[in-house]
């Protein structure tokens, strides 16, 4: 199983290992609870270098990328990001991505670990109709940390030689950390302020020691997953997948259909906008202590009309929060249905996502 190259500072921090995405990746060091309280009102340090770095360069990059993707990345400023989707021909989900301008010929496309290889696959052969050459997988290069949380932006500008607080979210600059030459992202998994800084695989060891050296808590996915629920962000295999299009997951937004030129998907996208989803993602909330897990089934009445993907007890909030495809007939806001938790009915409220928003 493959291993991130901070495994063994993971190790010798006594943290607990999962498989996630095929990667032995850290789940927790201390408490899920501790963890994520530290980046709900501090700050927490993510190991995500599992993730997909994919570098697409060259004269043509933009166009290339405007025809891969559903998002017109053409229209992304140098040093800015788009949260973007990358769709098969029928209007599928092959992945969730997050596309940077790093120059005007040079974006960098990060994309899920378990997903890798085949966004790396997709973009190649889309590379090959069009004649493009410059699409490049430098995964194993690059090491990718996550530092989360309200006091995220302070203690990273301590050790930094730009002004972190002049960049706004959705963007990308370059800059040294302790002397190591990084990326600072602003972007982030958890619904708070926060980078996602890309180093050099050799330079990950000392920065996260670094990092740590800042009073910043380590956090493991198990923290990562309640953070990002709260947020009402998804996570591939759970709420997108290739049985789920983007209409249906509620992302219709990121699809740009009002452009002239070509992209991969855009006639079954541009049918899907117009057809009535059969389901669609909601938000739910529960009271009292017992959460709605993932793959839990849906009611009303005796029917069944959805299915839960992620669920929790919110450890911000307080009581049982979900998301979950159910019919449309049941999808309007503030409708109540029912989750079948091991045989147990639990009356759920369908809200608007996200469950938890940040104080500016």
């Amino acid at each position: 199983m493959p291993q991130t190259p901070l495994h063994s500072e993971h190790a010798r921090l006594g943290a607990s290992f999962t498989d996630f995405g095929g990667w032995d990746m850290p789940v927790r060091y201390t408490s899920d609870l501790a963890e994520h309280e530290a980046v709900r009102t501090g700050a927490g340090l993510f190991d995500i270098s599992h993730m997909a770095e994919i570098f697409v360069s060259g004269p043509q990059a933009a166009m290339f990328l405007d025809y891969a993707l559903v998002i017109q990345s053409s229209s992304i400023a140098i040093g800015k990001a788009k949260y973007a989707l990358i769709c098969n021909a029928q209007g599928g989900i092959i992945d969730d991505l997050i596309v940077y301008r790093i120059a005007d010929d040079q974006f960098l496309v990060i994309a899920n670990a378990g997903n890798r290889h085949e966004v790396v696959e997709a973009l190649k052969q889309r590379a090959i109709f069009l004649g493009f050459v410059g699409v490049e997988d430098k995964s194993d290069e690059f090491a990718l940390l996550a530092v989360q949380g309200p006091k995220a932006t302070s203690l990273l500008q301590t050790n930094t030689d730009i002004d972190l607080d002049a960049l706004p979210y959705y963007s990308i600059a370059s800059g040294n950390f302790n002397g190591i030459p990084v990326f600072f992202c602003r972007t982030g998994y958890t619904g708070e302020d926060g980078f996602e800084v890309l180093i050099k695989s050799a330079d990950a060891v000392k920065a996260f020691n670094d990092l740590l050296n800042l009073g910043i808590t380590p956090c493991g996915l198990a923290a990562r997953d309640t953070l990002r629920l709260e947020a009402g962000m998804p996570l591939y295999g759970h709420e997108l997948s290739l049985e789920v299009n983007p209409y249906q997951a509620g992302l219709g937004r990121v699809v740009k259909l009002d452009r002239d030129e070509d992209f991969v998907g855009k006639s079954a996208l541009a049918a899907l906008k117009e057809k009535q989803q059969e389901s669609v993602l909601v938000g739910l909330v529960g009271t009292g202590k017992r959460a709605a897990r993932a793959d839990y089934q849906i009611f009303s009445g005796d029917t069944v009309i959805g299915q839960v993907t992620s669920g929790a007890l919110s450890p911000t909030l307080g009581y049982p929060v979900a998301m979950g495809y159910v019919s449309k007939d049941f999808a309007e806001l503030g409708s109540v249905v029912e989750v079948d938790i091991r045989g147990t009915r639990l009356a759920m409220t369908v809200v608007k996502l996200p469950f938890y928003k940040r104080s500016k």
